[in-house]
C-alpha cells in the first residue's frame, strides 16, 4: 500500500487493488495554506466534527463516509473505530475523537485523529496490533510531543508518522515536529509526500517517518 500525507491530519491511503482512503479532510484558507483535499477516494474517516477534520464536501469519487465508534466494513476493508477524547478531560473541553483502526494489505493501520490524552490500557487493547500510526505531535489542541512519545510506545508501531503539526503550510500556534524528533533514533525525513509500505518489509525496529505535505 501507499501512503501519502495530505497536510493536517488528511492522508490519502492507496491499496494495492486501488482503494482509496482519505483521512480527516480539512477545509483550506485562513492559516492553512494546504490546498483543499478533493480526491477522489471511495472511502473517508472523520474523527470529529471540526472543521479542519471533517471537511468532506470538496472529496471527489462519491465516498462512503465513515464516522463514531462502530465497525464497518467498505469495500473488503474492516475499519473500527475507537472511543476516545480532544482533551484530557474526557472530551468536556474540545469534545470527543474517534482512532480508526483499519487492516490495508496485511498492513494493519491506525490514525489517531485529534487524541488529547495518554491511552489507557483499555483504548490500547481495543486499537489492538499496529503497524502503521498516524500520531499527532503539535499541543495546545491534541497531545504534544512528551505524550506523543508516550502513545507511540503503548502501541509499538513499527512506522510513526507525526501530523497536525506547524509547518510552512499550517500557520497553527502549535509546536513544530522538531520537539517529537528530539532525542530520537531511527528518524527518517522524507523528501516526499509518499512512501510504500509492505507488510513482510516493516523495520524490526520503530521507525518515525516525516513526509512532505503534498497538497
Amino acid at each position: 500500500m501507499k501512503v501519502k500525507w495530505l497536510g493536517h491530519a488528511s492522508f490519502l491511503i492507496t491499496s494495492d487493488n486501488r482503494t482509496r482512503i482519505i483521512t480527516d479532510p480539512y477545509k483550506s484558507g485562513g492559516d492553512f495554506r494546504y490546498r483543499e483535499v478533493k480526491g477522489p477516494a471511495d472511502i473517508v474517516t472523520v474523527s470529529h466534527d471540526h472543521g479542519d477534520h471533517n471537511h468532506t464536501v470538496t472529496v471527489g469519487g462519491n465516498p462512503q463516509i465513515l464516522k463514531g465508534v462502530k465497525s464497518t466494513e467498505v469495500k473488503g476493508i474492516e475499519f473500527v473505530g475507537v472511543a476516545s477524547a480532544h482533551d484530557e478531560k474526557q472530551g468536556k473541553e474540545r469534545g470527543l475523537n474517534t482512532v480508526f483502526c483499519f487492516e490495508v494489505d496485511s498492513v494493519h493501520v491506525c490514525h489517531l485523529g485529534d487524541l488529547g490524552h495518554k491511552l489507557t490500557d483499555r483504548e490500547v487493547a481495543e486499537i489492538g496490533k499496529v503497524d502503521v500510526l498516524m500520531i499527532p505531535v503539535g499541543g495546545l489542541w491534541t497531545i504534544d510531543a512528551r505524550v506523543a512519545t508516550e502513545v507511540g510506545q503503548q502501541l509499538k508501531a513499527k512506522v510513526i508518522i507525526p501530523m497536525h503539526f506547524r509547518n510552512e503550510r499550517a500557520n497553527l500556534p502549535v509546536a513544530t515536529v522538531d520537539d517529537f524528533l528530539t532525542g530520537k533514533k531511527n528518524v527518517q525525513i522524507a523528501d516526499s509526500s509518499e512512501i510504500e509500505i509492505q507488510a513482510g518489509k516493516l523495520p524490526t525496529e520503530t521507525q518515525i517517518i516525516v513526509l512532505k505535505p503534498a497538497l
